[in-house]
């Protein structure tokens, strides 16, 4: 089956779900959101996982939910999922003059540039009213330091970045040490959450990603900790911490 093919039996299947389902003629966009930031989590997941059969059955979870939006949207009139694709191609070509039109662009650092040109000559006053104030907060200091970026303020090179990182630390052991006041400590705290995902931007690193290994090798180990714990015939909440430490260093081994 080619490409039209599939994507026309998808659009006639919403077109009868829509019409004879229950379930799917009482959805709303408003009731539709939150199942789609889910359904992109668990593509998330599965990316991190790189399981490729999940991925595939995401991917086509996160299309369904385009297309049924699209079709709600229809039913007023408003656009429809031709609207949505002639949009995005019409986007795109706008914003890649490089190959569509006279701009040079020969690094990605100058494509980014001519995009955030592009954006402010849209009617954009600020590059970074293009940040969505609903991402999460670490997503979003990624896309305000890139938005930056893509007009020339940035930082040069990685080590100066480091060093910021060391001086926000310092600034909240000071304030950790000398003043009680919570907001204060919670500022210098943001400080640091701040610059280091500012580092991990510029050796390359996604912070979402490294802090997602992270907790997934954090659960392993302390599943681990729990079944060896149990296995002994030991309660967790008797043990000393010394005692734990010794089963925790071996699922280290395990999990490293």
């Amino acid at each position: 089956m080619d490409n039209s093919s599939s994507f026309n039996r998808l659009l006639n299947i919403m077109d009868q779900l829509r019409a004879e389902c229950p379930w799917d003629q009482k959805q709303t966009m408003e009731s539709l959101s939150h199942l789609t930031i889910e359904e992109t989590y668990e593509l998330m997941d599965a990316i991190l996982n790189n399981d490729m059969k999940e991925i595939k059955g995401e991917l086509g979870d996160l299309l369904l939910h385009i297309v049924f939006y699209s079709k709600i949207a229809s039913e007023s009139d408003a656009f429809d999922i031709n609207d949505v694709i002639q949009t995005i191609c019409d986007k795109l070509i706008e914003r890649h003059p490089h190959i569509y039109g006279d701009e040079i662009a020969k690094t990605e650092e100058d494509v980014k540039k001519n995009w955030e040109k592009i954006k402010l000559k849209s009617g954009r006053n600020s590059v970074l009213e293009g940040v969505p104030k609903s991402l999460p907060a670490m997503v979003k200091a990624t896309r305000i330091q890139e938005k930056a970026r893509g007009i020339g303020f940035d930082w040069e090179n990685s080590h100066q970045v480091f060093e910021k990182v060391k001086e926000e630390f310092e600034e909240l052991h000071v304030e950790l040490n000398e003043n009680e006041n919570t907001k204060k400590v919670e500022k210098e705290f943001g400080d640091v959450l701040f610059s280091m995902i500012n580092y991990a931007r510029f050796i390359g690193v996604d912070q979402k990603s490294a802090l997602e290994r992270t907790n997934k090798k954090f659960i392993s180990r302390f599943t681990f900790l729990e079944q060896e714990i149990k296995l002994k015939g030991l309660k967790m909440d008797e043990m000393t911490l010394g005692e734990m430490d010794l089963i925790w260093n071996k699922s280290k081994k395990n999990y490293p």
